[in-house]
């Protein structure tokens, strides 16, 4: 993990790289706005915020301005995020990523078994 910026929407904790060195990608999940990127050990927390991207670029491929971090792959890619208005968040858990303060107050996903009349009679009310 390359860390360029820590200043986006909330700072990037400063034991984040550590924390996600040398971990496998278990699997890549979608929780409301956020990517969840479940790797060995925990989930990192992702928010795109409302111009950020992220782009699969080859590793020598230099940053441009707003290039704010770099996931660094061993296929020698690079996943980058790039965020002008540094209105997106990055964050990692070793927790179930639900338990987040970020996410734990979500609505059930719309599609899911939990969003059902029941859920939105209750919601309603």
């Amino acid at each position: 993990m390359i860390v360029r910026d820590r200043r986006l929407r909330w700072p990037i904790a400063a034991k984040f790289e550590a924390a996600v060195r040398h971990q496998i990608v278990r699997g890549v999940d979608r929780r409301a706005k956020y990517l969840l990127i479940r790797l060995e050990t925990g989930t990192v927390i992702l928010h795109l915020g409302m111009s950020g991207s992220l782009r699969l670029l080859s590793s020598g491929t230099p940053p441009k301005a707003h290039d704010h971090w770099d996931l660094v792959l061993d296929s020698g890619m690079v996943l980058r995020y790039h965020d002008p208005r540094r209105f997106g968040s990055l964050h990692f858990t070793e927790d179930e990523p639900a338990k987040h303060a970020l996410l734990k107050k979500l609505a059930p996903e719309p599609l899911s078994r939990e969003f059902n009349g029941e859920y939105l009679f209750n919601a309603s009310s």
